[in-house]
C-alpha cells in the first residue's frame, strides 16, 4: 500500500492518468466521431501523398540539373587552372597557359653535340 500512494504522489505517474482519462473521453462515438476520425485519416493521407509528390519532383529536377552543374564546374575548373598556371609562369601570355596538355615542361636545356659526345670506339 505505501507504494500505491508513493506512485499517486509522482508526477508523471499524474500526468499519465490524467492522460489515460482524457483519452477515454474523447473516444469517438457515434457517426460524428466516425466521421471526424475519417476525415482527419483522409488529410494526413493526402499530406503523405503530396509529400512522396514533391519529393519525388525534387529529386528529379536535381537529377536533371546535374549535367548543367558538372559542366559549369568543369569550366570554372579549367579557368582556376589556367589562372594559375599564368600565375606560375609570371609574364607569360595566357594564351600559352591555354594550349592545354601538351606543353612542353618549364626549365633550361641544352641540345648536346652526338659527334662531340662519342668517343672514337663508338663510331661504327
Amino acid at each position: 500500500m505505501p507504494q500505491m500512494n508513493r506512485d499517486q504522489r509522482n508526477a508523471a505517474w499524474q500526468a499519465a492518468h490524467q492522460f489515460r482519462a482524457r483519452a477515454t473521453r474523447t473516444q469517438p462515438n457515434g457517426v460524428m466521431g466516425s466521421l471526424k476520425l475519417l476525415f482527419t485519416w483522409l488529410a494526413f493521407g493526402l499530406l503523405m501523398i503530396v509529400g512522396v509528390v514533391l519529393g519525388l519532383f525534387f529529386l528529379l529536377v536535381g537529377w536533371a540539373m546535374m549535367p548543367f552543374v558538372r559542366h559549369k564546374m568543369k569550366k570554372r575548373m579549367e579557368q582556376m587552372r589556367a589562372q594559375q598556371a599564368q600565375d606560375i609562369g609570371g609574364s607569360r601570355s595566357a594564351s600559352s597557359a591555354e594550349r592545354g596538355r601538351h606543353d612542353v615542361l618549364e626549365g633550361q636545356y641544352e641540345i648536346k653535340n652526338e659527334a662531340a659526345d662519342r668517343t672514337p670506339n663508338d663510331r661504327s
